[in-house]
């Protein structure tokens, strides 16, 4: 059935917005087995940001409508097929990536209970409790918040009316395909669950890429899809790791180690393409400086937020100067990526390092003129942990628009990473 019947169908109960417990992004699965293994224990708090105050979740999503999916997703479990891929596959070259034990927790694992309130125009959404399990639900909650708000626009149209948006939305989609598969040596995965327009359209995005692009398509961050459609399964870590460990420090010198503790951490557990460096959480800059020697060997870094140019030349500059060969290291730009940018860091980085590119959001959820008022244009919505065993956690970014935390403590963390001034940019998602 081709998607927008689907669509027109969408309350039938074979389409629940998340029906897998693997319906989120590989990395984190990678970061709970590590977090599993070394920091079991800690308590911590995630909670959920809208950005983009201009849209009014709360008038939009009803909230009985919101907590069935949410109580659907906390009735989840793994299924034996889901955890035989899980045990079975080969990620990364690697075989058994997620050890026994690993495994045995996951498979009886429930999602522990969320907090929901309405404040105004918007939702308060919180989840609390041990970081294995409360970091699970990051990716399946912002995907229900998108999602109905996609369906609450979409409760508006009638049925052709939906077949010309979802024409005009695979066009759209389609013809930025066609520009990027002229495109030399090109490396591109699919980053775009956690704000996508929907699962279906996710999907259909995933299968468009890897019929458009062939094996330059190298796979998606979205474990279910990449298990339904035989896929790579794509990601490494993110900046929760280092957020929480350094909430965990008792001062200000264990503050300065948490982020270089977090990747020896990693260090033991991974190996090749998933030793990628997340540095801008506390600065890019500050962070290679001193970054210590081991760290250079690894396979490459992940930039995400700043001015994408400037983090790699950064990264150039620094594996020079710890003596590594950049033509040999891998940079993967994932943040705000859309077919322009990526087309143009290609064309600039080609034959300095190798390049690989992280599309997220306007891969799967770009609608941008295809309604009246915009209506469906995406958003940014993210759902961080806020608090660790009690105290904040900081996040300062290459970009200060995406700094989040108390202000005395990111006053705090400028002062401890060395962190001056940075330039503004625009968070589009």
């Amino acid at each position: 059935m081709e998607i927008a019947t689907r669509v027109w169908n969408h309350k039938w109960k074979i389409d629940p917005i998340v029906r897998s417990l693997i319906d989120t992004d590989f990395y984190k699965l990678l970061m709970c087995q590590s977090v599993f293994h070394n920091r079991p224990d800690v308590q911590v708090t995630f909670s959920l940001i809208n950005r983009s105050n201009h849209v009014p979740l709360a008038k939009l999503i009803d909230e009985g409508e919101l907590r069935e999916q949410l109580d659907h997703i906390r009735s989840l479990s793994l299924t034996r097929g889901e955890s035989t891929w899980l045990r079975g596959n080969t990620f990364y070259g690697k075989r058994q990536m997620f050890r026994p034990d690993f495994m045995e927790w996951f498979e009886n694992l429930r999602l522990p209970p969320y907090f929901l309130e309405r404040v105004g125009d918007q939702y308060e959404l919180t989840f609390e409790g041990s970081w294995p399990e409360v970091m699970l639900w990051e990716i399946p909650a912002l995907a229900v918040l998108m999602e109905l708000r996609s369906r609450a626009v979409l409760d508006d149209m009638k049925k052709f009316e939906l077949q010309v948006l979802y024409a005009r939305a695979t066009a759209k989609l389609w013809e930025k395909i066609e520009r990027l598969r002229d495109q030399p040596g090109l490396k591109i995965a699919d980053f775009g669950t956690r704000r996508r327009h929907s699962f279906l359209w996710q999907d259909w995005c995933v299968q468009a890429m890897s019929e458009g692009l062939g094996d330059r398509f190298t796979g998606t961050s979205n474990c279910l899809i990449a298990k339904n459609r035989d896929l790579e399964a794509i990601g490494t870590n993110a900046h929760e790791l280092p957020m929480v460990y350094a909430a965990l420090a008792e001062d200000d010198a264990a503050l300065a180690r948490a982020p270089y503790d977090v990747l020896a951490d990693w260090h033991d557990e991974h190996e090749g393409n998933l030793r990628i460096i997340l540095p801008d959480t506390y600065g890019t800059e500050g962070f290679l400086e001193r970054a210590p020697d081991w760290l250079a060997g690894w396979t490459g870094i992940r930039i995400d937020s700043g001015d994408p140019e400037r983090g790699a030349e950064t990264a150039i500059a620094w594996w020079k100067t710890r003596g590594e060969d950049p033509t040999q290291k891998l940079v993967i730009f994932s943040d705000g990526l859309d077919e322009d940018k990526i087309l143009e860091l290609s064309r600039k980085f080609a034959g300095r390092v190798r390049v690989s590119f992280g599309w997220g959001t306007l891969l799967t959820n770009d609608f941008r003129g295809l309604t009246p008022d915009d209506r469906l244009a995406p958003f940014s919505l993210v759902c961080k942990a806020v608090s660790a065993n009690g105290r904040p956690t900081v996040k300062l970014s290459d970009n200060p628009n995406k700094a989040m935390g108390p202000e005395s403590e990111i006053a705090r963390y400028k002062r401890v990473f060395e962190v001056g001034e940075q330039e503004r940019r625009a968070v589009v998602v």
